[in-house]
């Protein structure tokens, strides 16, 4: 069945002026076929079931929107850990703020220089995953991050590596539009753990696909802000080989749209894969989208998604998940919760979890749930001398508790969870 005549021309429309980056035969023919994917499946638009909550125009339009820069003091986040730093400013590599990529442990190359290579590691990585996950929905943006994106870095790890990567995005022109690709691969037994935070653009599209071997993990935590008018798509793809390990936390705060996208297939016996976020959204530009899909595919394996979401002031959120567990998958346990709280009548939050599920020996579940403050324990607080607007801070906090658990560094959470109080003092 053809695409309607519609979103093929919203397509065309988008891909006008698009020029396939030059390369290596490797790079180019993965870039072509992301792009015959691209043309294939069609741009999104409201009308598509997995994107009736979220309205993709202004990513679909030629040109990125007019983003003003937010001007902020304070100091970044993940400042104080002992970090490999790798900076784009508005999606391009700045060497000159980076930090050397070697690191031991570690092998880290830019993107731009690898897919020029006849040969590297990555040639059997980019574009992979994220071509196997537009089934059974279509991925467009995805695709045409892969066709088209020229920057970005490619991480090996083939042991424990010493130090987090950073990456840190920097947006300072109020009409970039950037592309970024990143490619992970965790090789056995080995351990990485990538951070991720700044506003990066205008308009925004990021992908990671992250292969995690047999005994590997990978930890992922990421920040997303902190400018009001910012545009972003991202996707997230990842493969878990036996006993492998996979936690990925997000916090985003501020913005006009965010629409994350997390696709996790579980391929090997007993691994284990957490996915969560916290969001924050304040007035009626904000809309925030976190669109998941789980596949458990081997025996005894693990899920989590978590994920609360706090909304004032007409601000919008929506949360699409699904765990799928194929026949054979038996012992799976697969958990998912999602959850908003409003704070005023005028905010909404828009869920659809689901379950598909081909075992029989399996503990699933999912809930998603929307509601206000607890008046009780508000009252609860100001009976004891609290006053409202740091009461009602302690609830929000407490609701957010169960997203924010899902990190396992200690430290990370803590200034996370600083983050948020500044938010409450509306001073992010």
């Amino acid at each position: 069945m053809g695409l309607p005549q519609a979103k093929i021309d919203a397509t065309e429309a988008r891909l006008s002026g698009v020029i396939l980056p030059e390369g290596s035969a490797w790079a180019t023919k993965a870039r072509e076929a992301a792009l015959q994917r691209v043309r294939r499946m069609g741009l999104p638009s409201a009308r598509d079931e997995y994107w009736r909550f979220t309205r993709p125009d202004d990513l679909l339009r030629p040109d990125a929107p007019q983003a003003a820069l937010f001007e902020n003091s304070g100091k970044p986040v993940f400042t104080d850990i002992d970090r490999i730093r790798i900076v784009f400013r508005d999606g391009v590599f700045d060497p000159d703020a980076s930090d050397d990529l070697a690191e031991a442990g570690l092998e880290i190359a830019r993107l731009a220089e690898i897919t020029q290579l006849d040969m590297h590691w990555a040639s059997g990585l980019y574009g992979e995953l994220e071509a196997a996950a537009h089934d059974p929905v279509p991925r467009a943006f995805a695709a045409l991050n892969t066709a088209v994106a020229t920057d970005g870095v490619a991480i090996r790890a083939t042991g424990k590596a010493k130090r987090p990567v950073s990456l840190i995005y920097l947006h300072e022109k109020t009409d970039s539009d950037a592309v970024l690709h990143f490619l992970v691969r965790v090789e056995a037994g080995a351990e990485v753990t990538v951070l991720e935070n700044g506003p990066a653009a205008a308009r925004f599209n990021k992908v990671m696909e992250v292969d995690v071997a047999d005994g590997g993990a990978f930890h992922h935590v990421r920040a997303q802000g902190r400018d009001h008018e910012r545009r972003a798509v991202t996707g997230s793809f990842a493969r878990l080989g036996a006993g492998s390990v996979f936690k990925s936390f997000t916090l985003t705060v501020n913005g006009v749209l965010t629409r994350n996208e997390c696709v996790i297939e579980l391929t090997g016996d007993d691994a284990v894969a957490h996915v969560a976020g916290a969001c924050l959204g304040d007035g009626a530009d904000f809309h925030h989208d976190d669109t998941v899909f789980v596949t458990h595919d081997a025996v005894n394996c693990e899920s989590r998604q978590v994920f609360k979401k706090v909304l004032r002031n007409g601000a919008t959120g929506v949360f699409q998940g699904k765990i799928l567990v194929k026949s054979g998958a038996q012992k799976t346990d697969g958990y998912q919760i999602s959850q908003s709280l409003l704070l005023d009548g005028d905010s909404q939050f828009l869920a659809k979890p689901e379950l598909e599920i081909y075992a029989d020996d399996v503990a699933c579940s999912h809930g998603s749930t929307s509601g206000a403050i607890d008046e009780t324990a508000l009252f609860y607080l100001r009976a004891r001398g609290v006053p409202e607007r740091q009461a009602t801070d302690l609830l929000v906090l407490a609701f957010l508790a169960e997203a924010l658990e899902e990190i396992d560094d200690d430290s990370i959470a803590e200034e996370l969870t600083d983050r948020l109080k500044a938010w409450f003092d509306r001073r992010a």
